[in-house]
């Protein structure tokens, strides 16, 4: 038993982890997602008990009733933050409370429980902690955390559920673009809409992914990389990447971001930008964006580079917009001077070579 902030974690390792010449091959060449680290964290809830049974152990199958709420109705949210080795070997996470309050935002939207902060980010660095071997340390990897939660109570009736289960798993993570930084391709979505006002734009919860998925497939067949969804009412209005947030730099050097409406997530990545950004000499705003603005100002010369964000990818430099009956090219292929020079900044700082003048590491180890 192993007391971690205000929860007591049950602690049993995993008698059969990685070998160590197995776990390094897997570093060599983590890619994303793919590989997992050897265990797993765990914390239960019920109205009775609130925050319980938690418990670190071996990462591997979750048992599943099949009247399980979760598989029926889709009551489940998600994180995703990274933590990265440093040259002197400590070990930090970038923001965990920041994910951690989002968390909570998504639970309150989804009818599910709050977790505590301190319980979140006390779960992750004993996960941290105890697979640290899996830490990379090779320039842009890292070790990608999954905090994720569900409801696991038992029954068909639609209400929210009286027992959930909160997990997080780690999976190490090399550079996301392996054959090296490329400007990516955008499809416009003309049919599907991510979210609505009043719906659950703003939360990170697995349904939106799921409503996505239909438009990038059309993104895919139509030859583009990812997606971008417009707002639900007028279909006029910029909002977000099938999962990241959107940014356009302008001829004069100032930066604006979709405003947040409700229905557009809030990234933790694109609120680091909007202050890295400023570091850098930039004036960030957020405003409303049209289809059209993006268009003509790309055609004029007025938005000189776009790049969307998040935690997987960091920062995407936008090549080209494609919608039924056209497509508008932007830049020469590469990243733009803007977008290369915020994304540097962003890495610097979380793998510690250069200040945390902001306070966003959070140490591990």
């Amino acid at each position: 038993m192993t007391t971690v902030g205000s929860l007591q974690f049950d602690v049993t390792l995993n008698p059969t982890p990685a070998p160590e010449v197995r776990r390094a091959e897997i570093l060599a060449n983590p890619g994303f997602g793919k590989f997992f680290t050897d265990h797993m964290v765990s914390v239960t809830w019920t109205p009775e008990q609130g925050w319980h049974d938690a418990n670190l152990r071996a990462y591997g199958p979750i048992s599943m009733d099949p009247a399980t709420a979760v598989i029926h109705y889709a009551q489940a949210i998600f994180e995703g933050l990274k933590a990265y080795r440093h040259d002197d070997g400590s070990i930090v996470t970038f923001r965990p409370e920041q994910n951690a309050a989002r968390f909570q935002r998504s639970a309150r939207r989804l009818a599910l429980p709050e977790l505590p902060s301190e319980i979140f980010v006390d779960a992750i660095d004993l996960l941290v902690r105890t697979d640290a071997a899996w830490v990379p340390g090779q320039a842009e990897q890292s070790l990608y955390l999954r905090p994720f939660m569900f409801a696991s109570e038992v029954f068909l009736g639609v209400k929210p559920a009286s027992h959930v289960s909160f997990f997080v798993i780690a999976s190490p993570a090399g550079a996301y673009f392996a054959k090296g930084l490329k400007p990516v391709s955008i499809w416009l979505s003309e049919e599907y809409t991510r979210a609505a006002q009043g719906g659950t734009g703003a939360a990170k919860c697995a349904g939106n992914y799921a409503a996505g998925l239909v438009a990038q497939q059309e993104a895919i067949a139509n030859g583009c990389d990812q997606v971008v969804f417009l707002d639900a009412v007028e279909r006029k209005w910029v909002e977000e990447l099938g999962g990241m947030n959107l940014y356009f730099v302008h001829a004069d050097g100032h930066i604006e971001t979709p405003t947040l409406t409700g229905s557009i997530l809030e990234g933790v990545t694109r609120d680091s930008i909007m202050s890295i950004a400023g570091d850098l000499g930039h004036q960030v705003a957020e405003a409303r964006i049209s289809v059209d603005d993006w268009r003509d100002g790309v055609s004029s010369g007025d938005i000189v580079e776009v790049f969307a964000c998040g935690t997987a990818a960091v920062l995407t430099p936008v090549g080209k917009l494609a919608w039924r009956g056209g497509e508008l090219a932007m830049g020469d292929g590469e990243p733009g001077p803007v977008t290369t020079a915020i994304r540097r900044a962003l890495l610097e700082l979380q793998h510690g070579h250069a200040p945390d003048k902001h306070g966003w590491l959070h140490k591990v180890i």
